[in-house]
């Protein structure tokens, strides 16, 4: 009680922020299901059904014919893993503890580690899944070759990187209008399962086509990331500069909105609603 309170360093400041950070990462994920477990196996089990539908509609619709010389499957996983971590990364970003809620009233508590923990939460269940089923694949199915791992690790968290962006975006813009932007959330998550492109490859496609998908930085991370994968393909209508210069300048965007919906957020605003 009369004890002198420690001076706090830099450094002393910024373990216990990522100590928070980590706590109320834990908290998300555990958050999605009673059962911490069974919330993973959720998680994994979503990825392997979005795997096998899209395995089985490629499959009646023909979509062997256009896919990259080498193990279909790996093709397939992909753009789904990709695709998933990007979506569920913008939802939860998205929908993370606003400058409102309760988890605010704790003092070392605020939205940058909201954000944080969110993302890191995320991303966490998305290694999982995507770890447990290649390693599955790998083990009963066929082995699994990737011509360029660490590019394709780095190409996977720029689709993270980017979820987080938008999703920051989407965060800062809601309480001025949550059903709007709820809405809004929704569509561009719902609309990406075709725009991303993962059903496609970009360099087969025609140019009149590919001005629909070219818009889009998860198109073109996920087109890169196959030209690191696979030994036989050169992406030549796509870059690995564009989806990161849209992730910079959307995050920015996104923290700047954030910041100054922070200032005037109100907990009576949803009163009238």
């Amino acid at each position: 009680m009369f004890q002198p309170a420690a001076r706090k360093t830099q450094a002393s400041s910024a373990f216990q922020m990522l100590e928070l950070i980590f706590h109320a990462a834990v908290r998300n994920i555990r958050k999605s299901h009673g059962n911490a477990v069974v919330g993973l196996l959720m998680s994994i089990i979503q990825s392997l059904l979005m795997v096998l539908i899209f395995y089985v509609m490629l499959t009646l619709l023909g979509g062997r014919s256009i896919a990259i010389r080498g193990d279909f499957m790996l093709y397939i996983m992909s753009g789904v893993f990709l695709f998933m971590t990007h979506t569920k990364t913008l939802q939860a970003v998205a929908s993370s503890d606003g400058p409102t809620s309760t988890m605010m009233k704790h003092a070392p508590m605020n939205t940058i580690v909201a954000i944080s923990s969110a993302a890191l939460g995320a991303l966490y269940q998305q290694v999982l899944s995507a770890g447990v089923i290649l390693f599955f694949y790998n083990t009963l199915f066929a082995r699994i070759t990737i011509d360029q791992p660490i590019p394709t690790i780095g190409v996977f968290l720029i689709a993270w990187a980017s979820g987080i962006a938008i999703g920051v975006v989407f965060k800062a813009a809601t309480p001025w209008q949550p059903e709007f932007f709820g809405i809004a959330t929704t569509v561009y998550a719902r609309a990406n399962m075709i725009a991303s492109g993962k059903m496609f490859v970009a360099n087969t496609m025609p140019t009149s086509t590919l001005v629909f998908f070219d818009w889009n930085p998860l198109f073109h991370t996920i087109d890169q990331a196959r030209g690191f994968i696979f030994l036989n393909y050169n992406p030549h209508y796509s870059s690995i500069s564009y989806p990161l210069i849209v992730t910079v300048i959307v995050l920015l965007l996104g923290l700047m909105g954030e910041h100054y919906t922070r200032k005037y957020a109100s907990a009576s605003w949803g009163a009238g609603r």
